[in-house]
């Protein structure tokens, strides 16, 4: 321990797959500088929120997990972020991340170019490719993209348009 670490104020904060996730969640939602609508309800829905009325909440345990990856993303920079959480994560890991980080970059319907850059910066943090990768991601554009209903034309809807899944293990 040096002699300064009492004043640090980091005390406790060592990083956990868990709190990797949540954190990572934050970073995507404030890439384009402001919380859609979207992307909290997709924070809340992916940490184990819980619906009442109609209203979802975060259940205490993930309500202190929440206070705690904002209390460090507000403290550390995502290059910081990357070097603690990336070797604590398993590949199983860092692909859960990964395609609820695309899932709530695509929830609002728009990519702004600060989220892209982010999802690329973590992808890259992760060492994971865009190539291994890349079917996640066309599922998850598919998922998103309602249009395939309304649009018949749609690429998507194409003759033989599929997605190889072969490259998702």
């Amino acid at each position: 321990m040096g002699l300064f670490d009492l004043f640090r104020g980091d005390k406790g904060e060592t990083m956990t797959p868990h709190l990797a996730f949540a954190v990572s969640m934050i970073y995507m939602m404030a890439a384009d500088g402001e919380f859609q609508n979207e992307e909290v309800g997709h924070l809340l829905s992916v940490l184990g929120g819980e619906s009442e009325n109609g209203v979802i909440s975060v259940g205490y345990n993930n309500r202190q997990l929440l206070d705690k990856a904002f209390k460090y993303a507000q403290k550390h920079s995502v290059q910081d972020f990357i070097q603690q959480a990336a070797p604590v994560l398993t590949e199983a890991q860092k692909i859960c991340i990964l395609t609820n980080l695309a899932d709530s970059l695509l929830a609002d319907g728009k990519i702004h170019p600060a989220e892209q850059r982010m999802f690329d910066y973590i992808l890259a943090g992760f060492h994971v490719s865009e190539q291994i990768f890349r079917p996640y991601f066309q599922v998850l554009a598919i998922k998103n993209d309602r249009s395939v209903f309304t649009n018949q034309n749609h690429p998507y809807n194409s003759p033989g348009h599929s997605v190889d899944l072969t490259k998702m293990n």
